[in-house]
């Protein structure tokens, strides 16, 4: 019996010691949110780091990695949704033909509005994004942080076209991927912010 509990005592010391270093490691994702707050919700910046492998065992630089990563992919799904609705818009005005009615018309402007949001996101967010991340993986601070202006501007600049074009169902199917965009852009910015 006496030989049973030094190793009880043992045995719970480690427990308690690979918890508490294995919840201070998973607690890495948490640390970078809560850094952040005060710009994305913590919760939604932990749900979409800790779907990212390998994000529990990251330090904040490698999470701004990450968040400009998710960014990126967030951007190029939001430029390809756009440009598939300008296409089916493109469709919609020309199966009204010309003197169509004034369905003809939002159609029109629901597909230019819509290839602009492609090209914001194609042409300005997204590159940005990548450089960006490829400038902070090199720790090259000044570089990354010129090209923060370019990085968030396709999820607002998107919403405001398709909301002054009058076109809402287009805006309503953008809406989402818009905003996803915007939180991922304002976390990859936000995290920059930390770590440099």
């Amino acid at each position: 019996m006496s030989m049973a509990r030094p190793h009880l005592a043992i045995l719970a010391a480690l427990l308690c010691f690979l918890s508490c270093n294995g919840g201070a490691a998973s607690d890495a994702v948490s640390d970078s949110c809560d850094a952040i707050r005060d710009f994305v919700d913590a919760t939604f910046c932990a749900s979409r780091l800790r779907s990212v492998p390998g994000a529990a065992a990251a330090d904040r630089h490698g999470h701004l990695l990450m968040a400009a990563d998710l960014a990126a992919a967030s951007g190029a799904s939001a430029r390809d949704a756009a440009a598939a609705m300008a296409r089916e818009a493109a469709a919609a005005a020309a199966a009204e033909g010309p003197g169509g009615s004034g369905d003809q018309a939002a159609a029109a402007a629901a597909r230019d509005t819509l290839e602009a949001c492609g090209m914001l996101y194609g042409s300005a967010s997204v590159p940005a994004l990548r450089l960006m991340r490829g400038y902070a993986a090199a720790r090259s601070w000044g570089a990354a942080r010129a090209l923060l202006p370019l990085t968030g501007q396709a999820g607002i600049g998107c919403d405001a076209a398709l909301a002054g074009a009058g076109t809402e169902a287009a805006a309503g199917r953008m809406a989402g991927a818009n905003r996803e965009f915007d939180q991922l852009s304002t976390m990859a910015t936000a995290l920059l912010n930390k770590v440099s």
